[in-house]
């Protein structure tokens, strides 16, 4: 890890003023992000939200599926054009180095639980944690942030609060909140709320960064101080087990509308295995990135296609340029998958194996032989 990144803080209540105010440059923190495969994208200079839209991705009707920026790499639609690609991190916050950097938690596999720090008269006791009967006879006297109701659906569940969990990176926000990061397994795909809001929450003043949304970067500055970790721990932990039965029980499951991952269908596998064009160097050493490709048929979005076929099309460049697959191969090997996972999308998908392509072009890949 960067040693610009070793931010710390002693303890977690301790306040933004009190916090070290050396920072990462935003281009160090998208890198060192990319690096442990959480996609990043740009936040607007000295803000918590994404850059503004292009005038033409603003226009009535829009959407971002049909969206030409994010294939020509620019970072229109927010989280959605978030990113692993080195390169295109080095030219958005190359050129533009007043941007924040903002982590896509759906492709990342991230949950984060956001607790809030904002004195405020709390609700109805039934209303602080949804589902869960506070008696009368509880004192509730002092309760006033989401550190107190997280730590108190903690306590009734005999486990330690996320808060204090040691084992797993924390950010201190400016505001004196916390964000505590977790892992999700097999990347389920958990629902973002709000603790404060009418829908699904966890707890009040504490909101969880999931699926369809995004989280802002460690390192990151904005006009009301910097996201700076706390504690010596700078990977997530897998997510607790009584924190995922807490988000199963309050709906931050996926629905209906929302298919759950399955197995990589079997037509899928096929494809990879012709794809990768037999029992050579080279093919067996893009078979891996076929297969990632290959897996995004299980989900209509949300699985990084994009970043997933550059990826493999970054590949299949260095394995062309080292002569250890013909181009023609390469290319039909990187279609053929894409269009197994995305069905008539062949348009975006020539875009990015021609730009994948070109970028492992510059990097050959020497190979060396087994014994």
């Amino acid at each position: 890890m960067p040693a610009e990144l070793r931010l710390s803080c002693s303890d977690a209540q301790q306040s933004a003023a009190e916090a070290p105010v050396t920072v990462p440059s935003a281009l160090t923190i998208a890198k060192w992000c990319a690096s442990h495969r959480w996609p990043v994208h740009p936040l607007a200079p000295g803000r918590k939200t994404p850059v503004a839209n292009c005038a033409a991705c603003r226009r009535s009707g829009h959407t971002y599926r049909q969206c030409e920026c994010l294939v020509a790499g620019r970072w229109c639609h927010g989280f959605r054009s978030a990113t692993l690609d080195q390169a295109r991190i080095v030219q958005w916050w190359g050129n533009s180095p007043e941007y924040g950097v903002g982590v896509a938690c759906g492709p990342a596999g991230l949950v984060v639980i956001d607790i809030d720090a904002h004195s405020q008269t709390p609700p109805p006791r039934d209303q602080l944690l949804p589902g869960i009967p506070i008696p009368d006879q509880v004192d509730l006297t002092g309760l006033a942030t989401g550190y107190h109701t997280v730590g108190i659906l903690a306590a009734l569940r005999n486990a330690t609060s996320p808060a204090d969990d040691t084992s797993t990176l924390r950010v201190r926000t400016p505001s004196g909140g916390l964000h505590v990061w977790y892992r999700a397994a097999d990347f389920r795909r958990w629902h973002c709320s709000t603790g404060s809001g009418g829908g699904r929450a966890l707890a009040w003043q504490v909101d969880v960064r999931a699926h369809g949304g995004y989280i802002i970067a460690p390192g990151t500055v904005t006009k009301a101080g910097a996201y700076t970790p706390i504690g010596e721990v700078r990977e997530p932990a897998p997510l607790p087990m009584w924190l995922a039965q807490e988000l199963e029980r309050t709906g931050h499951n996926p629905t209906p509308g929302i298919p759950a991952p399955r197995s990589v269908p079997a037509r899928a596998r096929l494809a990879v295995l012709a794809a990768g064009g037999g029992n050579t160097w080279g093919s067996r050493a893009l078979a891996p990135a076929l297969a990632e490709v290959a897996a995004c048929v299980v989900v209509a979005e949300g699985a990084g296609f994009s970043d997933k076929l550059n990826r493999a099309a970054f590949t299949a460049g260095g394995l062309v340029a080292a002569g250890h697959l013909t181009e023609e191969a390469a290319k039909k090997a990187l279609r053929d998958v894409a269009e197994v996972a995305r069905p008539g999308q062949e348009r975006r998908a020539e875009q990015i194996i021609r730009s994948g392509m070109t970028s492992g072009a510059r990097r050959p890949l020497n190979l060396r032989s087994r014994s």
